[in-house]
């Protein structure tokens, strides 16, 4: 299987830390696979309530999650606090990507590499809808 790419973006908008919990290392150790995917997801909800917006609510319509990736870079460990830095590109019509750059704060070594793709959801309707025009200025505007 061919290895997965991620092309990150020249530019972040947004950057938050975190430290590395106990209950992040697995039992080699280190940083987990699962904990990564979860301090992406805090990363992304500490992004939108700048905008003062929710996974379930962005202009009236709420986010859903189509796809992740994750590359690895190096190694996490227990006391490490992580820089993580985010930013929205790609847009289509129904929603878009979001990257994170999780780097160690102490070393500024690259930790991992991450992409969500994110699609706008009518949770009453129980369907996808295009992304909020406001949403999309706001982000293009600050990109």
């Amino acid at each position: 299987m061919p290895r997965i790419k991620i092309e990150m973006p020249q530019h972040f908008t947004f950057t938050t830390e975190m430290p590395v919990r106990i209950s992040d290392i697995n039992y080699g150790g280190h940083l987990s696979n699962d904990s990564i995917v979860s301090l992406i997801h805090e990363a992304r909800v500490r992004f939108l309530a700048q905008y003062n917006y929710g996974e379930l609510n962005v202009e009236g319509v709420g986010m859903i999650m189509t796809d992740s990736a994750v590359i690895y870079k190096a190694e996490g460990f227990h006391g490490d606090v992580l820089q993580i830095d985010v930013c929205i590109s790609d847009f289509n019509k129904y929603g878009c990507d979001f990257y994170y750059l999780l780097s160690n704060k102490k070393t500024a070594v690259e930790v991992a590499h991450a992409k969500t793709g994110m699609v706008f959801f009518d949770y009453e309707e129980r369907k996808v809808t295009a992304v909020p025009q406001k949403f999309r200025d706001r982000m293009q505007k600050n990109a």
